[in-house]
Parts: C-alpha cells; structure tokens; sequence
C-alpha cells in the first residue's frame, strides 16, 4: 500500500498531461497543415509514398492527444469549484481558436463543415453537468447524453459523439481505474483505427497522473496554445508551403 501511494505521488502532474498532449497535438497538426495539405497535394503521385509514410507517422502519434484531453476535462470538472465559469472559459476558446483552426486545417477564414476541439470538449462539459445534475434520474442522464451526441453531430465538433462518449467513460468510471481503461482503451482504439489504434497509448501517461494539478499560473499558456501555434502554422504554409 505505501508502494503504491509513493508511486503515485512520485508520477506526473496534470502540467505535465497537458504538455504530452499539447506536444502529440502540435506533431498531429504538422502531418496534417504541412503533409496532407501541402506536399501531397502538389507532389507527382510517384512522389508521395515517403511523405505519406511521414504523415501517418505523424499523424498516429498525434492520436494521443484527444484521451488526454477528455481526462483533463474531467479532472477539471470534479474539482473545479466554478462549472459555469470554466464552461464560459472553454467556450471562449472555442470560438477564439475557430478563425485560427478553420484557416491552419481548410485555408478558409469560414469552414462550417467542422468545428476545432474546444467546442467538443466545451459540450463534454456540458453533458458532464448536466448528468451529475440529474443523478437518481436515468431518463434525465439519458437525455442529457442524446442531446450531447445529437449536438456534436449537428455541430460537426471534432471527434463529435466518439469524443463525448469518451469524456463520460472517464467520468462514470472514475473510481474504477481498471473499468475506465477497458472502456476508454476500447473507445481509443476504435477511434484511430486507421492508425493502428495508437490512441489508447494516452492510457500509459493518465495512469502516471498523481493527482496534482500543477503551476496554476500556466493555465492560461495552455488555453493559449492551441489558437496560437495552428495561426503559426498557417502562416508558415503562407510562406514557405506553397
């Protein structure tokens, strides 16, 4: 038992979860700003198959971003003091980080078609809310999970009801650490499929987490992040990915 409480406080903080995923995420959107919609889309076809073995390297470590990110969430909700507050906080990113994404990923100030991840996490949360609120009330937690699913669909969020549902298996299964892999790991792989199903490797780092949040005053580099590194990307394609 002191083995594994020492163990635990010995892991990583959740700065330290945010930089993994940051990081895995910056090397995602590489693949995907520099790779699929600059050098494959302008190279002779008997040209490609290095770059495309490139991109899915890229791209395959970049899947294990998202889990990180739905644990975070969670985290952030069970010990945030303020739900609505943080809510507001990740829907003001959402929408601060849309111009940025839609110009990095499609080269358009306006892509409709698809929205960037904070507008996902941002309906998690409200899910997350609305499913404690109506404990004791299984059609009410029903409803609240429909209508979260339903949203991202018709939102078209990133990883739409595949990120929801990964965002409540770690809730529901907070206090069952081995139920929550099983869950999350299996919502992982089936989600990059097409990536050899790397994205249940996020489980390996989560389980390192030690519970402690880490330098508060980063909080607002790691909001940050997301829109500022994918307006640097667009303007490096600008000028050298044409």
């Amino acid at each position: 038992m002191e083995e594994t409480i020492s163990a635990r406080r010995e892991g990583i903080t959740g700065n330290t979860l945010k930089i993994i995923a940051m990081g895995t995420m910056f090397i995602d959107h590489i693949g995907v700003v520099f790779i699929e919609n600059g050098i494959l889309k302008h190279q002779a076809m008997d040209q490609t198959n290095l770059w495309m073995i490139m991109d899915l390297i890229l791209r395959t470590i970049g899947r294990i971003s998202f889990p990180i990110f739905c644990f975070l969430l969670v985290e952030g909700f069970l010990h945030t003091r303020d739900v609505k507050r943080y809510g507001a906080r990740l829907f003001l990113f959402a929408l601060i980080s849309e111009i940025p994404f839609d110009l990095a990923m499609f080269g358009e100030w306006f892509h409709p078609e698809y929205q960037n991840v904070f507008f996902t996490l941002s309906l998690g949360l409200w899910v997350l809310s609305a499913y404690r609120n109506a404990y004791g009330d299984p059609l009410k937690q029903s409803f609240a999970i429909v209508a979260g699913c339903g949203a991202s669909v018709f939102l078209k969020c990133d990883y739409n009801i595949i990120g929801i549902v990964m965002i409540l298996m770690f809730y529901i299964f907070r206090e069952n650490k081995k139920m929550q892999s099983l869950f999350v790991g299996a919502i992982a792989i089936f989600e990059s499929l097409t990536c050899f199903g790397a994205a249940v490797l996020a489980l390996f780092p989560i389980r390192m987490y030690n519970g402690k949040r880490g330098d508060k005053s980063l909080k607002y580099f790691f909001y940050a992040f997301y829109p500022a590194h994918l307006i640097l990307f667009y303007l490096l394609y600008q000028l050298f990915g044409k």
